[in-house]
Parts: structure tokens; sequence; C-alpha cells
């Protein structure tokens, strides 16, 4: 019988803006995860997060950190990053392993380059370091649905395009139905924050990021794409893997082998 792991909320204030986390873990390595886009917070989903990446409540505290309660209309990805930093130090999170996954891999991005004492290592799921034309598309197509409040044709195509065919089939009505409560005021934080990922360009800034990295992206990533993985990947002179054609954008959710993949990098020797 598998025992329940044990998630602790908190909040910190940035500067009058609440930013919401959830922890885990009994480890001393701190790890934090940084969550892509999504219509909803990430604080609704603690207990099935923690469930999931129960392999590293032994090994670390694990803190996952959700954007702040209050997102302005042109608020850029950098900003959020330094929201995310601030946070950090809060807490007194030091050279922690720090995994973002698409959106949140762009703010990791930032906070390695700016804030290096933060990150000890860095795994990079299913992000890019400049939108290309395929993602932009995808972004466009999102805001146009969000902005509409078209939820049901919103959810068809978000879920079209992030998992592979065989999650989508078993998981899409469950994921239907756990946003068909989704309010206008997600769709403007969704929209505000999809807008921010236009502001992102690290790419020429990536050498500054000093620490150990592993890019970890999927064939078919029909959102932001393999090639803006391997453009990452590429640039740092770091390792890259690449899921197959089975998985989509979400291949950090769907791929059963993915966890051991970052404990094993998280783990290993510097």
């Amino acid at each position: 019988m598998k025992m329940k792991t044990t998630v602790t909320r908190g909040s910190v204030l940035l500067n009058g803006n609440e930013m919401e986390y959830f922890t885990f873990g009994s480890g001393d390595t701190p790890m934090v995860i940084l969550p892509g886009l999504s219509v909803r917070s990430v604080m609704q989903s603690a207990e099935g997060v923690a469930s999931a990446y129960r392999l590293f409540s032994d090994r670390f505290k694990v803190y996952c950190f959700d954007r702040t309660k209050t997102i302005t209309e042109n608020i850029t990805i950098e900003e959020l990053s330094e929201d995310t930093a601030c946070a950090m130090r809060t807490l007194g999170i030091q050279n922690a392993c720090v995994f973002g996954a698409s959106q949140g891999g762009m703010i990791a991005q930032y906070i390695a380059i700016y804030h290096p004492d933060l990150v000890g290592k860095l795994l990079l799921g299913s992000t890019c370091a400049r939108l290309n034309a395929v993602s932009e598309a995808v972004m466009q197509r999102w805001i146009t649905l969000a902005e509409a409040g078209e939820i049901e044709a919103f959810m068809d195509g978000f879920i079209d395009v992030l998992y592979g065919k065989a999650f989508a089939e078993s998981f899409g009505e469950f994921i239907r139905v756990a946003h068909r409560d989704t309010t206008a005021a997600d769709f403007r934080r969704f929209i505000r924050l999809g807008r921010s990922c236009d502001t992102l360009n690290t790419y020429d800034l990536l050498d500054r990021i000093q620490c150990p990295t592993l890019v970890v992206g999927a064939i078919h990533d029909r959102v932001l794409t393999a090639q803006s993985s391997f453009e990452i990947a590429e640039k740092l002179g770091c390792p890259c893997y690449f899921y197959g054609s089975e998985y989509g954008h979400c291949a950090f959710d769907e791929a059963p082998d993915y966890k051991q993949r970052m404990f094993d990098f998280f783990t290993e020797a510097k």
C-alpha cells in the first residue's frame, strides 16, 4: 500500500502581490517545479502533482510555484521569472534542482541566467528560447478561443495539440470535465499569461547558464516544437533527449519514465 504524500501549502507576498506554492518531501536538497501555462491554478492539482513526483520525496524538498495571483495586462516572461526568483529567495531556496516545463521552462531560463546562485541543476522540458511560427500560431489560436469564451472549442484545441493520441483518448474527457467551470476571470488570466510568451527571447543569453542542464523534448511537440528544444541544447552544448511519436508536448505528464529520467539527472554527481 502506497503512503499518501503530505502536501503543505503556503504563499509569499511580493510587493503586495501574492504567489502561492506547495511543498512536499523530506529530503535535504531543494527542488523547484515550475509548471507550464494552464487555465487553472496548479494549486488545484497539488495532491496530484505530489503523487506524480513521489519518487523525489525522500531525497528532495520539493517546491511547486504558481504564478502570482494578480497578472498585469502586459506582463513579460522576465517579470514572471523575477517574481519566482524573489519567492525562492524569500523561502531561502538556493542551489536548487529546477525543472521548468513549457512556459515554466521559459521562466527557469531567465532565473538561471540572472540568478545563477538559485539554480544548481536545470532540466528544461518541452520549452523554447524564443517562439517560432508554429508556436505563435498555436498561442494565437488558444487566445482567440479564450477571448471568445468558447470553453469546449478551447479545450478541444488545447487537448489536441498538447498530448499524444493515446493519452488524449484516455484522459481527454476527464480534462474537459475538470474545466467545465472555467470562468471569465480564468480566461483573462490565461490570455495575459499566454501573451507574455511573445516577450520571450533568451537565445542570445543562454551562454550565461553555467549549471549542468538537460533538455528533454518530444519529436511530435506541436506547441513549442522539437526544433526549439534542440536549439537550446545546441546553444548550451548540453545533453538533449527526445521522446518519440507516441507522446506530445506534455511528455512530462505522459511518459512513464520521465520522472525517473529527471531523478537520475538531479541525483548524479556534477
